[in-house]
């Protein structure tokens, strides 16, 4: 019988309390994902109950509903109707159920989504800088007497001269606020017109606007405006743009249309300013300047140094690195040296050490090929697919890890070395650092006892495979040859060459459970869907990553590259057909990059579901093991 999809959902929309208690709505390839005011306003054994709902669960903030392919676009159509609701992409989606999370979990977000875009101005800023002056600091070149050094060197400042400017276009983005407001505010921060932040010790008397006259309050002088620039602050300037795009959201939705385009820029402007140069700026600037001073202590202590570098990796599993860049910024404009790289770079080559080690240990081919190439890309500085897929999986490497890095951070903070920017750690830190030696015994070692340890503590479960077999397996992938076939009405053809599973080996829990129906899994040697069968093409994903396909005896094929390769929205991935085409088999549908996948921390491992399993009696896996495409796999 087939499901009655307003009815579902209907019973979903009464389910979760109703439209007061929805934010916002939207569906993949399998999932309707929802994001609700107040979790604790729905049942989810109910929802589970549902007829046409296969699983329920929460995930990031979302409420995620498993229906299927081809059926849940259907669903979701009815939702909509039933709801009011306008139809929502799953960014929105994820903004939305960010918007969610505890304020902290915000605040830090925040702070990455300002700092990561400007990461490229920094960078070059900060290796042009390490190169000026390791040039400059050459006597026999007498470089640092040349006009190209004057040059490079005003070229290698400016980041960091105007960083509020920068910050600031950055922060009014993220805020929603106008950018070019946003530019505004931070060039007045650091106008020319203001004694410079760094030359405020040589002047004897800082002059002062009393905006308010001299009406006090005990010894404060309300109005009172330092005449000084706010070179070497970010906090501030955050703090300050956060605040001008509140008031120009809140003047737009008050201020008549008619004037509003020229006094909700004037008025704006002139109430962050006459805030930021009054409260903002004096407050924050100094709660900064403590912040700092703390940060450069407690990385420079040993026991500091010791304790971060431990528990910097955690930082990375719950999302709050990004933090960091603060941090690391407001050294760089306060002192011109980011002490905190070591214990980052430390950290992260760490990382690199054990996941390395795990990827040499291993006899299994399969967690080799994710563990060799994100161990790479954790040296490089990059440490989601070492950690996510690897190290924190498998828990020991992770710890031996934290160990390394602590030992590495340790030493960085004896040794008192620094780099020009931030944003880079690993091996990429040797073009920032102050002290190419030192950095170089310093990755040594918290790599070196992260390998080390992980090689003694770590064990391989004794039902992974031989290295023999692993061997064995992509010997007979190579000498392979596709067969010359005559397809059948009842038969699944392998859509992608590589290692064939059952589908309940697949790593993910939906897939594994059979909740989408019954099929396998390939592990891909080659990065490309064909077509199983002559059929046509039911539904496809914005993101490319899946495709629904409607075969012979009715069968409802989905095909779904990777787990959880959703988040990557598209990267990697090329879809060469749409809904509604007619396909025969062998015809190319999906190219992909393994590598890709992999580095972004997430298994490629490509579920072929016969989403209606359940209407074959006959249903049965066919092969499994090492496949080429069109190869039979699965019979009904």
């Amino acid at each position: 019988m087939a499901l009655d999809y307003a009815k579902c959902a209907k019973e979903i929309f009464e389910g979760v309390g109703g439209r007061e208690n929805l934010v916002s709505a939207a569906h993949c390839a399998t999932r309707l994902r929802l994001v609700t005011v107040d979790n604790s306003k729905f049942d989810m054994k109910k929802l589970e109950d549902i007829e046409g709902v296969k699983g329920v669960f929460s995930n990031n903030g979302q409420l995620q509903l498993i229906i299927g392919t081809g059926t849940v676009n259907k669903v979701y159509d009815e939702f909509l109707a039933i709801s009011g609701m306008t139809a929502a992409t799953k960014e929105e989606v994820k903004a939305a159920a960010a918007a969610q999370q505890p304020l902290i979990k915000r605040m830090v977000k925040a702070l990455g989504d300002v700092f990561v875009p400007i990461l490229p101005a920094i960078v070059a800023s900060g290796l042009l800088m390490g190169i000026v002056e390791a040039l400059g600091k050459i006597e026999s070149l007498h470089f640092s007497e040349t006009a190209w050094y004057g040059f490079l060197d005003m070229m290698s400042n400016t980041a960091f001269a105007f960083l509020p400017a920068i910050v600031a276009i950055s922060a009014a983005r993220v805020f929603g606020g106008n950018i070019f407001l946003g530019a505004v505010m931070g060039l007045m921060m650091v106008h020319p017109g203001l004694i410079n932040a760094w030359n405020v010790g040589s002047v004897d008397v800082i002059p002062t606007w009393n905006l308010f006259g001299d009406w006090q309050i005990g010894d404060y002088v309300v109005g009172s405006v330092n005449q000084v620039g706010y070179q070497g602050h970010v906090i501030p300037v955050i703090i300050a743009v956060w605040l001008m795009c509140q008031i120009e959201k809140w003047l737009h939705k008050h201020v008549p249309e008619m004037i509003d385009l020229f006094v909700t820029p004037i008025t704006t402007v002139f109430l962050t300013a006459l805030a930021t140069f009054v409260v903002i700026g004096p407050v924050f600037s100094l709660a900064e300047n403590y912040v700092l001073k703390f940060a450069e202590w407690i990385v420079q202590n040993p026991f500091g140094a010791l304790l971060l570098g431990a528990i910097y990796p955690l930082t990375v599993v719950m999302g709050l690195h990004h933090m960091y860049n603060t941090i690391e910024a407001g050294m760089l404009s306060s002192v011109g040296l980011n002490t905190w790289m070591p214990i980052a770079s430390s950290a992260n080559f760490a990382q690199f050490g054990a996941c390395l080690a795990v990827g040499i240990k291993t006899k299994k081919s399969k967690t080799r090929s994710v563990a060799i190439p994100s161990s790479m890309s954790a040296a490089l500085g990059i440490t989601e697919p070492a950690i996510f897929g690897i190290n924190f999986r498998f828990m020991k490497p992770f710890i031996c890890a934290m160990i390394g890095g602590a030992c590495g951070a340790i030493f960085g903070a004896f040794t008192k070395i620094g780099a020009t920017a931030y944003g880079v750690t690993g091996i990429p830190g040797f073009l920032t650092i102050n002290n190419l030696a030192v950095y170089a015994i310093m990755l040594a070692i918290s790599g070196g006892i992260a390998f080390i340890l992980t090689w003694i503590i770590w064990r391989e479960h004794p039902d992974e495979v031989s290295t023999a077999e692993a061997k064995r397996i992509a010997e007979e992938a190579a000498a392979a040859e596709t067969p010359a076939i005559e397809t059948k009405d009842n038969t699944i053809y392998a859509p992608v060459k590589g290692n064939v599973i059952p589908y309940d080996q697949i790593p993910d829990p939906t897939f594994a459970s059979g909740v989408l129906g019954k099929g396998v899994g390939i592990e891909p040697a080659v990065g490309e869907v064909v077509a199983p069968f002559d059929g046509t093409v039911s539904s496809v994903t914005d993101t490319k990553h899946a495709i629904g396909i409607t075969g012979p005896q009715g069968m409802e094929l989905l095909i779904h590259v990777g787990v959880d390769t959703v988040n990557m929205a598209g990267d990697g991935f090329e879809m060469y057909v749409g809904e509604g085409d007619a396909v025969k088999a062998g015809q190319k549908l999906i190219s992909f990059d393994i590598e890709k996948i992999k580095a972004a921390g997430y298994s490629p491992t490509t579920a072929v579901l016969l989403t209606n399993s359940d209407d074959y009696e006959g249903f049965r896996i066919a092969k499994t093991g090492v496949s080429e495409p069109l190869e039979p796999v699965v019979e009904v």
